[in-house]
C-alpha cells in the first residue's frame, strides 16, 4: 500500500507528538474524507495501553486524529493554516470488539467531513482491520477560543 502521505508529515497537520501521533500513514483523501493507516495499536509503545493492553475504547482516538489530519489537509489545500482546536464532542461511537492490541492486521480509518469550516466542525468517522468493524461514532471540533 502506497502511502500519499507519512508519519513525519502528520506531525506537521496535528499537535500530537512523539508515540502519541497514533496514525502511520494517509493512504488517500480529499476535500470530503481522508482514509489513514497503522499499525500502532500493535506496539508496546502506545501511550494508550494499560496493563500491556490497548481498549476499542481509544479507536475513538484514532478517528478524531484522522479528522484532525484531514482539517489540516483542508486548510493548507487553500493556503492557510489551521487555527488551535479541540476535540469538543464525541457522539453516536459504537464499539464492536473488546481490544485493539491483540488485531493482527493494520487499522484502516476512515474520517468523512459532514459541515462545517476549518475551526468548527463535524466529522463520522470507522475504524476497521482487514473489513471487519471495530468503531465509530462522530466528533465535533471547535476552534480554541
Amino acid at each position: 500500500m502506497t502511502l500519499l502521505i507519512d508519519k513525519s508529515e502528520i506531525r506537521t497537520l496535528i499537535p500530537h507528538s512523539g508515540t502519541m501521533c497514533l496514525l502511520d500513514g494517509v493512504v488517500s483523501w480529499d476535500d470530503n474524507s481522508i482514509v489513514c493507516i497503522t499499525n500502532t495499536h500493535r506496539e508496546a509503545s502506545n501511550p494508550l495501553r494499560r496493563g500491556g493492553q490497548l481498549s476499542t475504547v481509544h479507536a475513538l482516538e484514532y478517528g478524531a486524529q484522522a479528522a484532525a489530519i484531514h482539517g489540516g489537509l483542508r486548510v493548507r489545500a487553500a493556503g492557510t493554516i489551521a487555527p488551535p482546536c479541540y476535540l469538543a464532542a464525541l457522539r453516536d461511537a459504537h464499539l464492536d470488539v473488546a481490544r485493539l492490541d491483540d488485531l493482527a492486521s493494520p487499522l484502516r480509518v476512515h474520517a468523512q467531513h459532514l459541515f462545517g469550516d476549518a475551526g468548527n466542525t463535524i466529522y463520522q468517522f470507522s475504524v476497521s482491520a482487514d473489513e471487519t468493524p471495530i468503531a465509530d461514532g462522530r466528533v465535533t471540533i471547535m476552534l480554541r477560543a
